[in-house]
């Protein structure tokens, strides 16, 4: 692994990566065990991919942790996801501030029982002073509901006269976003070998270099990281121009 990481390019590392981390409950259902036996397995791969970005350099890393859709599964998948969460960013904490790490969350967190939100608060504020690795999880989150809380916010400034309709363009709708405080991800990786965003970051993934993979979250690690990204480092980022393009000095296009 460690000659896999010494091919990495670190001057072309991606500043943002988003992982999908899909397949606890397949990997589970696979070694017969209930859902929830996956879900533990997968703060294993969360610990070492944290780790892993951390290593590289890496400056922002975004985790698919719990959408807005998730709280219509069985309750006690539910319930066992937020105490494992709880749990979970309790004992972490630590870690994150021995790596220099500062946590970030993003989502709908008034459906948030109120010991997470606890737990989550105390957290953030733990780790705000770091300045390594930006670790976003994104949990009670979907695009949709992200983009439809924007669009309202815009239009009860555009009618309080804060802002004007003119005025309202890219830049300052993402001022609106979620995700304001971060650039948008250059690449995003889903596990498990499906090939859907799954209503994340849809506005934000625009331009985003897409990642699939088989392997379920669990299995995933450091390696199979390393190898998302140094796929990533071969491919040509053109943003809608053409490759002569992208060839010309700066400035000529």
């Amino acid at each position: 692994m460690q000659e896999l990481k010494d091919t990495i390019d670190k001057s072309r590392l991606p500043r943002h990566i988003a992982v999908i981390m899909d397949g606890n409950g397949r990997w589970a259902k696979e070694k017969g065990q209930d859902r929830l036996y996956g879900h533990f397995h997968g703060v294993e791969s969360v610990r070492d991919i944290v780790e892993g970005s951390a290593e590289i350099g890496l400056e922002y890393l975004t985790l698919y942790a719990f959408s807005t859709e998730n709280w219509d599964r069985p309750e006690n998948e539910v319930t066992g996801l937020m105490e494992l969460l709880v749990d979970t960013i309790r004992k972490e904490v630590p870690t994150l501030n021995k790596n220099n790490i500062k946590l970030h969350v993003i989502g709908d967190m008034s459906m948030m029982p109120a010991y997470a939100h606890k737990e989550l608060a105390e957290a953030l504020e733990e780790t705000s002073k770091n300045t390594g690795l930006n670790l976003i999880m994104a949990l009670s989150y979907s695009s949709r509901w992200e983009m439809i809380r924007a669009v309202k916010q815009v239009a009860i400034d555009v009618k309080a006269g804060k802002v004007q309709p003119e005025e309202v363009d890219g830049p300052l709708f993402q001022r609106y976003l979620a995700t304001s405080a971060f650039p948008d991800p250059e690449l995003m990786i889903r596990t498990s070998g499906e090939f859907r965003i799954s209503n994340f970051l849809l506005y934000q993934l625009a331009y985003a270099e897409l990642y699939f993979t088989d392997t379920c979250w669990p299995d995933f690690r450091k390696k199979n990281l390393y190898e998302a990204i140094l796929d990533f480092q071969k491919r040509e980022r053109r943003f809608g121009k053409t490759s002569e393009q992208l060839q010309q000095p700066a400035g000529t296009i």
